[in-house]
């Protein structure tokens, strides 16, 4: 749709700002996935994460300043060309060390923070690829993820549910998009 909107439009890689789907009970994780893929691989967009601004229960969720002031920051940085941090932390790789996923990610703005004492929504799978709940840990720009029982981790996922609990921010507080390391 934007490769499309661009070229009938005739104006070229114009700022394209979207939000993504925020968490409701009945929608699935695959569809911020895909947000978080399109935005990976169309250039000059942005997208509002909205995992702290969801209702389970409503679609249309009420917090809608939030996401309002976030598509603001991106429209800033993007249609304006000023040098601020618009987005939450967003997946960039893992690399697996021992019973260890280091996840790194892009967007960290001034560091990585916990909104709360510790990382919650952090998942981890070894070679029968069953994920299970992890324990997670910030070292500087990247979330280190282990869990017991999960000797040799191929794969790693953060807030991969219809309704994650997830608290991953950058210092700017903009949160974390939800991701798996191994996308179908």
């Amino acid at each position: 749709m934007i490769a499309d909107w661009r070229n009938k439009w005739g104006e070229g890689n114009f700022p394209f700002l979207f939000v993504q789907i925020a968490p409701f009970r009945l929608m699935g994780p695959q569809i911020r996935e895909a947000q978080l893929m399109t935005l990976a691989k169309s250039p000059n967009t942005a997208m509002a994460v909205t995992t702290d601004a969801g209702d389970a229960n409503d679609i249309h969720p009420k917090k809608k300043q939030i996401v309002g002031e976030r598509l603001a920051l991106a429209a800033r940085a993007l249609a304006y060309g000023e040098k601020i941090e618009y987005s939450g932390p967003l997946y960039d790789s893992v690399q697996f060390d021992g019973n260890k996923a280091i996840v790194h990610f892009t967007h960290v703005g001034g560091g990585l923070v916990a909104a709360g004492e510790k990382l919650r929504g952090f998942t981890i799978a070894g070679q029968d690829g069953k994920f299970v709940p992890a324990d997670a840990e910030i070292a500087g720009d990247t979330v280190v993820v282990h869990a017991d029982g999960v000797s040799d981790p191929k794969a790693v996922a953060y807030g991969w549910a219809n309704v994650p609990d997830v608290n991953l921010y950058n210092k700017n507080g903009l949160p974390a998009s939800p991701f798996r390391s191994n996308p179908d």
